[in-house]
């Protein structure tokens, strides 16, 4: 496990990498086995299934150290992943999205260095930038507005690989039960306490769901998803358009 003393403080020193999964038999294997040298240097994989209709879980679990189910939705799927994660440090990444070499180290640092306004390094939150994996150029036009808007915000996407201390989350309740926009919601709770640590390496994220219904139109889409959450629309309504594109 890696470790390393600055300023006679020891850095946390293992992260929960919390998975939320639904019928991803495709694609786990792969997958799962990037995050193997993060398990070899003593990071914890939680993963935890939405009662998948596939072989999700049976290919999953060689590669995991904890593995549960729970009903599907990801807020739910999450929190249940968080209470029974054990490590100092929580990181929430989804299925199809691909941490940078060495991420353990680069979160650490990160939270180790940053600045800070809270009276403890224990709440200290971030997220990294986000690619898109597709190759069109509008795509990056995209990244660049995702990433600009979440540090001056101090607002991130589930897409960004969202980290946060374990003594913080519990500090602001966990991730809240909606089903949707719960990374929204988490976010919000989380720069009441501390701003995050807006990382400059990148986590690639899968553009299928641009490439499948139109880049314009997905913008579009989930830019009048959160137009309507923020006039007080509820999740569960949201929801039901969000699973209907």
């Amino acid at each position: 496990m890696w470790k390393e003393n600055v300023g006679q403080q020891k850095m946390w020193q293992k992260i929960s990498i919390i998975i939320p999964v639904l019928n991803e038999a495709q694609n786990i294997q792969t997958f799962l086995q990037k995050l193997q040298p993060l398990r070899e240097q003593g990071h914890e994989i939680v993963l935890v299934d939405g009662r998948s209709q596939d072989n999700t879980c049976v290919l999953a679990r060689p590669y995991v150290d904890r593995m549960m189910s729970s009903d599907k939705g990801r807020a739910k799927q999450q929190r249940l992943g968080a209470k029974m994660a054990t490590g100092q440090v929580f990181l929430f990444l989804h299925a199809d999205t691909v941490l940078p070499q060495r991420a353990d180290q680069i979160i650490l640092t990160a939270l180790y260095s940053a600045p800070f306004s809270t009276s403890s390094r224990d709440s200290l939150w971030g997220r990294f930038n986000v690619r898109l994996s597709g190759g069109h150029w509008f795509f990056r036009i995209i990244e660049q507005m995702m990433n600009w808007r979440s540090c001056l915000t101090g607002i991130a996407t589930g897409d960004q690989a969202i980290f946060v201390t374990k003594k913080l989350y519990n500090d602001v309740g966990g991730i809240p039960a909606i089903d949707l926009m719960e990374d929204i919601a988490f976010s919000k709770r989380l720069r009441k306490l501390s701003k995050p640590v807006c990382l400059k390496s990148s986590v690639i994220t899968s553009s299928r769901r641009w490439e499948k219904n139109g880049i314009l139109k997905t913008v579009l889409f989930m830019w009048s998803l959160r137009l309507q959450y923020f006039f007080g629309v509820k999740p569960e309504l949201l929801v039901k358009k969000y699973y209907s594109e």
